[in-house]
């Protein structure tokens, strides 16, 4: 049983440049895993009926980061057999099918894997202050998904 998580400074990424499930595979591959979850959420071309053409993302980094680490701190409290993890997140203008988000936990085992996993993108979710615009067919957008952010205020 472990109770250190490995973390290093490419564990968290907020990047203008394509993610890629390599880079965070390979920063949650360790001997002592066995189990490794990665989620992937890729720019859908739909939304609420409408059609979604692209998206741009915009976030306040130093303070998205340092929720990054918050983050990976509950984790190691809440799962202490998670050994690794890593979060990346795009911003900039994303195209229909690309990554946006790569949430990636290596454990022992699989059941901790998985419940890190879920808690981190969740998290993520209403907790960064990472904000995203659609930009629809018909030729309008609007901010959606924007975390609530409270305790930033």
């Amino acid at each position: 049983m472990s109770n250190f998580l490995t973390i290093n400074k490419e564990s968290f990424k907020i990047s203008f440049a394509p993610l890629r499930i390599e880079e965070v595979y390979s920063l949650v591959d360790t001997p002592s895993n066995g189990a490794i979850v990665i989620m992937s959420g890729t720019v859908r071309d739909q939304t609420a009926g409408k059609t979604v053409t692209y998206l741009e993302y915009q976030a306040y980094q130093p303070m998205a980061l340092e929720v990054f680490s918050q983050i990976a701190k509950e984790v190691q409290r809440r799962w202490i057999e998670v050994n690794t993890l890593a979060i990346h997140h795009r911003i900039g203008r994303l195209a229909i099918g690309e990554i946006s988000v790569l949430v990636a936990v290596g454990s022992p085992h699989r059941a901790d894997a998985f419940a890190a996993c879920n808690y981190i993108i969740d998290d993520l979710k209403h907790n960064a202050p990472i904000w995203k615009k659609e930009f629809w067919l018909d030729g309008s957008s609007d901010w959606t998904s924007i975390a609530q952010c409270d305790h930033l205020v």
